[in-house]
Parts: C-alpha cells; structure tokens; sequence
C-alpha cells in the first residue's frame, strides 16, 4: 500500500493519507474516517481509529441518494447496504489506539460476523472453519499502539485480505474466501447503524452526500 501525495487527515493524532494505491494501482480516496471506542465510568476510552478508502467509482453506484443530506445517509441502511455491495474496490486501514491483545479484538470481530451471520440463516460449517481461521490468525497477535490492521476488499472477487503490521515486524496476511463470512466483516465496519463506529459511519455519509452533490 502507498501513500499518493502529502496531505493528510488527523483521526486523533493518526494520520491517514487523503489517498492510497493499493495492488490495483488505481488510487482510492479516503471517504470516511473515526474512532472505535467505550466509555467505562464516563471515561472515553479509544480503542482504534480507522481510515475507509474507496474508489471514487462508488458514487455512480449510489446515484439515488443524490442530494440527500449526510443525517439522513447516516440512519439510511439501505443506503450502506449500496456502499458495501458496489463491485468497487475498498480498503480499511485501522490503527490501534489502545493497546490490547490481538485475541480480543478477534472475538469482537468474531461475535459480530457469527452474530450477523446467524440473522441471516448463513452461519453453516464453511463460515464457521472460515472465521475460525481469522480468529486464529487475531490470536497469537499483541496490538500494540499504532500497530496497523488492514481490510483489502477487491472489486471484482469477494474475498478479503486481512493484513497486520507492528513495529519491527513483518506483516502477517490472510486471505477470506467464505463470500458470507467477508460481507459481514465489511458490515462490521460499514455496516450502517449497527457499524462498530458510529463516529466512521456519520464521516463517510456526510463525505458520500457532499460528493454526490457535487
């Protein structure tokens, strides 16, 4: 992944470049940016901040929300269940904020896929073996601060790279090839008002409405 240009955007001191260039080589905009985090005795505690890059291409795929305000995007699931299905290429880039074990972050990713997945009557064996898989791969890791995890989703297969990246070391990959399983990692995440982080979600619908009025 590289960086184009210098421009930045600061998500809690993180920076996140404006665009990136992935193994496509056609560079993706950052569209939506924010935090996951929990409040424990009215203490905000911020766990990861997160960039969402997509291709500039998605806005011919969202065509009739034009004009249509970033509040009411935000409460607009259809609206996200259009973002996460465009066949164009997105890439998530989350950084740690606070550090944990890579273990708990794999059980929160794997309660809400297994849970959205049970909704949806797709929970079988291949996206048990399968998220299993990613859950084992969240394991063995340690997240310290600023420690890099990435979501590499292709426009054309639906499949996911999961990629994690820490000081000192090289990064370690994983590919998803459960169809079911990856539709839900990207609901986590995009997944409109029941997305991990509200704060990302309210960012990309005021950035799609701004640029769909363009």
């Amino acid at each position: 992944m590289d960086a184009v240009g210098t421009e930045v955007v600061k998500v809690d001191e993180i920076s996140f470049p404006h665009q990136i260039t992935t193994t496509t080589n056609k560079p993706l905009n950052l569209l939506g940016h924010g935090i996951t985090d929990i409040e424990i005795h009215f203490l905000q505690i911020k766990f990861t901040a997160i960039g969402v890059y997509l291709d500039p291409e998605i806005l011919n795929h969202l065509q009739q929300w034009k004009g249509k305000p970033g509040t009411s995007l935000a409460e607009d699931d259809d609206f996200f269940e259009a973002v996460i299905s465009a066949p164009v290429e997105k890439f998530l880039r989350v950084v740690v904020i606070k550090e944990i074990k890579g273990s708990q972050y794999g059980v929160q990713l794997e309660n809400s896929v297994r849970d959205r997945l049970a909704a949806e009557d797709k929970y079988e064996e291949e996206e048990e073996e399968a998220l299993e898989k990613v859950v084992e791969f969240f394991q063995s890791k340690y997240f310290k601060k600023d420690s890099v995890i990435t979501f590499h989703f292709p426009a054309t297969s639906a499949t996911a790279e999961i990629a994690f990246s820490t000081e000192g070391k090289d990064d370690s990959k994983i590919k998803v090839e459960n169809a079911n399983v990856v539709e839900m990692i990207k609901k986590w995440y995009l997944g409109g008002t029941r997305g991990v982080s509200p704060t990302t979600i309210t960012s990309i619908a005021n950035t799609l409405s701004a640029e769909l009025s363009k």
